[in-house]
């Protein structure tokens, strides 16, 4: 069993504890062909718990994450200018009350460390997650849709926070400037990266073509980052279809 590789979705083999044999077996999900290998899953676990704690980076991902800084340490200035409305301060502090701005990206909270990257977890303490399976946290969707808000649509909403919570729930024109700010907070935060997606791809593709110039943490680290930046296009992408 222990030599069995993971995958994240449709494992072909399935381990279970045999009572009555006081051990565990690996059986087959679906009729395997010969010496094809069987892969099982170690859980939803994204690349940060899977390099961590295995010492390996899955590509593609499903259960991947991906951090960035809390909303109050956005570039506001850049998020304005992206959707040309202003955002007014008495948004902002009813969003501060409600925790949606988060605390400082240096803040350390006590707890495990891996909560940060369970699927769903507000994080409002460190940052705001975005997950391949869903997108970026709901709870900062509604945090944009608040901050995009017109006055109109702010006292339409009985100036409450709860009431932007679904999409749509400020309107149309809100929706989609809510969605433009987020896309442009992640181009930014892809902006800011030392290197592109596609230097570390080139890059890793040289690591391949010369392993032993390179050490495996060298080219796990690149796969990382690699990893990472997708999550980020493809978020990205996701704001630009609509």
């Amino acid at each position: 069993i222990d030599m069995a590789n993971h995958v994240g979705i449709n494992e072909e083999g399935n381990v279970a504890f045999e009572y009555f044999g006081n051990g565990y077996s690996l059986s087959t999900t679906k009729e395997m062909e010969r010496a094809k290998e069987v892969r099982i899953s170690y859980g939803p676990r994204s690349n940060d718990i899977l390099l961590q704690q295995y010492g390996f980076v899955e590509s593609d991902n499903v259960h991947d994450v991906y951090v960035m800084p809390p909303l109050r340490e956005w570039d506001i200035q850049a998020l304005e200018d992206a959707c040309g409305r202003k955002f007014q301060p008495g948004r902002l502090e009813k969003l501060d009350r409600a925790g949606l701005l988060g605390g400082t990206s240096l803040s350390v909270d006590d707890g495990d460390e891996t909560e940060i990257y369970q699927e769903g977890s507000a994080n409002r303490g460190r940052g705001v997650v975005i997950t391949r399976a869903t997108g970026i946290d709901p709870a900062i969707m509604t945090a944009l849709r608040v901050l995009v808000s017109s006055d109109e649509e702010w006292n339409a909403a009985g100036e409450a926070v709860g009431n932007f919570v679904t999409e749509n729930s400020g309107g149309k024109e809100n929706e989609r400037l809510a969605r433009l700010v987020a896309q442009k907070a992640l181009e930014l935060e892809l902006e800011g990266k030392e290197t592109t997606l596609d230097d570390d791809q080139k890059l890793l593709n040289n690591m391949y073509d010369d392993s032993t110039q390179w050490s495996n943490a060298d080219i796990l680290a690149v796969q990382f980052r690699i990893e990472k930046k997708k999550l980020l296009e493809e978020t990205i992408f996701s704001f630009s279809l609509l």
